[in-house]
């Protein structure tokens, strides 16, 4: 029977050198021998909750520019104020509304997006009244703020929720400085709050309601399908297989209705997004892209077979820390370790995508030096792209392309930083804020641990 109250919340400021510093304005880190028994990990998560509100106001700030002028080439890449937003509601036909998109046919909306992300788009277009297209642009933008600040408070929600004995981690969701740069670039928030959702319900051992969510966070996103391999190694792991099939089948089977659905009314914005995927060639963010701002452009089939390699090797990374680490890893380490592998090798790592990561490392429990290094790379980034872009139209003062690819690399590098620190939390060679030692021996160190937890290990490989 554990010793440690219910209530007891572990303070990062004790372990983590950035946030003992931060906690100076509100009268410093916590003491040695202190006991943080606040009003329950509930209190912490609302706080939180409310508190990714300043991210999310600091983006809509950062696009004030172009709220005032409109989204106009090249002046919305010299402000840094680019978003798919405006742009999918004036060139996708979202004016048309939902009922065109589920009737389907010609002049039906077509945003290149999974078919679920390409469903809310559609139905958040009917809420905007008629009117000039400059201010129905404005309007749905907005809408879109406002949903994805909403998505963001629940996504924090979620994290606090789901590692309620350090619901502080959360902290790296709500006050993420890649929220303010990605937010509201994309409608990617909302395949990344459906997963926080999943990973919250497997936590809580509620198998069939995980697969359920997961299944259409993968309609809103491919990326989730990276989850559900973490958790079919560690199932391997623990010999909980058939808990795995359960969740796997739940989520297969969701996401084959949303298709499928989507696929009888409107079978054109169903696969978009997945058509428009193997016709690409690289893409912003991508290491496929450097041969090209060198002047020798990859062909899209090469591409092609270099990202399905990359999936390969996430698959054979994440088995590895699975299988073959001293300590079984948590659900959150492998799929970051899987996630940021795919990123890496993908045939593009747009600017929005960096919000995939965001709840993982909450998750995992990175120290803020991590975050912060990995966050501060991303927005060097942000900034390069625009100005790469906005050359296009005045080159000589755009970012001319060998400084574009100075500042991908620094981004690759970003987010093999934080590939690097969670393998080395998850193979036991470094812990993670020290909270595994503030567990009593009976304790389930990983939260996330689901089906998972108390259940010993059935199958490890060794290499020696």
């Amino acid at each position: 029977m554990s010793l440690t109250p219910p209530d007891r919340i572990v303070a990062p400021t004790r372990e983590d050198g950035v946030a003992a510093a931060a906690s100076e304005v509100i009268g410093g880190p916590l003491g040695r021998y202190a006991v943080p028994v606040a009003k329950g990990w509930r209190h912490t998560a609302a706080m939180l909750a409310a508190a990714s509100a300043i991210p999310s106001g600091l983006g809509i700030v950062l696009r004030a520019p172009c709220i005032d002028q409109g989204w106009s080439t090249p002046d919305q890449f010299w402000h840094a104020c680019f978003s798919d937003l405006p742009a999918a509601y004036r060139d996708a036909g979202l004016e048309s509304g939902v009922g065109a998109f589920l009737a389907g046919g010609f002049g039906a909306p077509h945003p290149t997006q999974p078919p679920l992300t390409g469903f809310v788009m559609s139905l958040l277009a009917s809420a905007v009244p008629s009117g000039p297209i400059e201010d129905r642009m404005r309007l749905y933008f907005s809408l879109w703020a406002v949903l994805g600040a909403i998505l963001l408070a629940l996504t924090t929600w979620w994290t606090a929720a789901t590692v309620r004995r350090f619901p502080l981690r959360a902290a790296h969701v709500a006050l993420s400085p890649v929220v303010v740069v990605a937010l509201v670039v994309s409608p990617d928030v909302l395949g990344v709050a459906l997963t926080a959702a999943a990973l919250h319900l497997w936590s809580r051992q509620r198998l069939v309601g995980c697969g359920v969510v997961l299944g259409l966070a993968i309609s809103a996103r491919s990326y989730p399908v990276v989850v559900l391999v973490a958790l079919l190694f560690l199932a391997l792991r623990s010999g909980r297989v058939s808990a795995w099939a359960r969740t796997a089948g739940a989520a297969v089977a969701t996401f084959a209705v949303v298709l499928l659905g989507f696929g009888v009314l409107n079978p054109d914005a169903a696969v978009a997004a997945y058509r428009a995927w193997v016709e690409a060639g690289a893409g912003f963010g991508s290491p496929w892209l450097l041969p090209q701002l060198a002047g020798h452009p990859l062909v899209t089939g090469a591409v092609t077979i270099l990202t399905v390699v990359g999936w390969v090797v996430a698959v054979l990374a994440g088995g590895l820390l699975a299988l073959a680490s001293p300590r079984r890893p948590g659900v959150a380490e492998v799929s970051l370790v899987m996630l940021g592998i795919v990123m890496l090798t993908g045939r593009s790592m747009p600017v929005q995508s960096a919000l995939w990561l965001v709840p993982l490392v909450a998750l995992v429990g990175l120290r803020w030096r991590d975050h912060l290094a990995w966050a501060s790379v991303e927005g060097l980034h942000f900034l390069a792209v625009w100005l790469y872009l906005a050359g296009a139209s005045v080159p000589d003062r755009g970012l001319p392309a060998g400084w574009y690819a100075t500042f991908l690399v620094l981004r690759l590098a970003g987010v093999l930083w934080l590939v690097v620190a969670t393998w080395r939390a998850a193979s036991g060679r470094r812990p993670v804020l020290g909270e595994v030692e503030a567990l009593d021996e009976d304790e389930e160190a990983d939260e996330l641990a689901g089906a998972f937890a108390a259940a010993p290990d059935r199958l490890i490989v060794s290499f020696r």
